[in-house]
C-alpha cells in the first residue's frame, strides 16, 4: 500500500511543486519499493524452511526451463545466451529448485561485465547417489576472500547505486541446497566470471543412504 501511494504521488505531483517535494518523493518511493523487495525475500527465505511440500523424483531440466522462463524479461534484455547440457531426474522439490536455479541465473545475468552474458548450467555424476550440477557464468567475479560471506543473510557486495537487490538471493539458495541434505560453493576469480556448484540425491533411496535424512 505504501508503495502504491508514494508510485502514486510521484505520477501525479511531479513538478507541480518544488524541487525539493520531487526529491523526497523520489526518497519515498524508491525506500518504499525496497522494503517491499526485502519483505517478499524475507518471506521466500523463511518458506523454505518451514515448506511442507514432499521430495519426489524431478526433471532438473523442466525446472530449469521454468526458471529461465520467469527469467525471460531479464534475459532478453541483457541479450544473454543460456545454454545446458542435458540434465537428469533427481530427488527433489520442484518448486525449490526452480527458484534454486532462477536465484543463480538471475544472479549472473545482474554481475555482468560489458559484453554479452554467457551462462551454462551441467550436471555430471557425483558417485554413484547424487548429481553435482554447476552454473556457470562469465560475469564480473568474486573475490576469493568473500566466497563464504556472499551466503549470509543481507550480504553486498557493491553499493545499491550499482546494483539493486536485498543480499538475500544466494542465502535462499544456500538454504534450499541444505534442505536437500548438500551444500553449494562458488569458484571465482575477480573479472573471470564464476562457478557455483551443488549436488542432489539422484532417488529418495540414494538421498537416504547418502546422508541419512529423514524425508515425508
Amino acid at each position: 500500500m505504501v508503495a502504491s501511494y508514494t508510485t502514486l504521488l510521484a505520477r501525479r505531483y511531479k513538478g507541480k511543486l518544488d524541487s525539493d517535494a520531487d526529491e523526497f518523493i523520489g526518497f519515498a518511493v524508491d525506500g518504499a519499493t525496497r522494503m517491499q523487495q526485502l519483505i517478499r525475500d524475507l518471506l521466500a527465505y523463511s518458506r523454505v524452511g518451514s515448506a511442507t511440500e514432499i521430495l519426489s523424483e524431478t526433471s532438473s531440466e523442466a525446472a530449469l526451463a521454468r526458471s529461465l522462463f520467469n527469467l525471460r524479461g531479464a534475459i532478453e534484455e541483457s541479450g544473454a545466451l543460456v545454454t545446458h547440457d542435458p540434465l537428469p531426474t533427481v530427488f527433489a522439490d520442484e518448486t525449490q529448485l526452480i527458484q534454486l536455479f532462477q536465484n543463480l541465473v538471475g544472479n549472473a545475468l545482474k554481475y555482468r561485465r560489458a559484453e554479452v552474458p554467457s551462462v551454462h548450467i551441467a550436471a555430471i555424476a557425483d558417485g554413484e547417489r547424487r548429481w553435482m550440477f554447476s552454473v556457470r557464468d562469465n560475469g564480473l567475479g568474486i573475490d576469493s576472500q568473500y566466497f563464504d560471506r556472499i551466503f549470509g543473510m543481507f550480504q553486498r557486495l557493491h553499493k545499491r547505486e550499482e546494483f539493486d537487490g536485498t543480499g538475500i538471493g544466494l542465502a535462499i539458495c544456500k538454504k534450499i541446497v541444505e534442505r536437500h541434505g548438500s551444500t553449494i560453493s562458488v569458484e571465482s576469480q575477480l573479472g573471470q566470471g564464476s562457478t557455483f556448484r551443488f549436488s542432489l540425491a539422484r532417488s529418495k533411496k540414494d538421498a537416504l543412504k547418502g546422508n541419512g535424512l529423514k524425508y515425508q
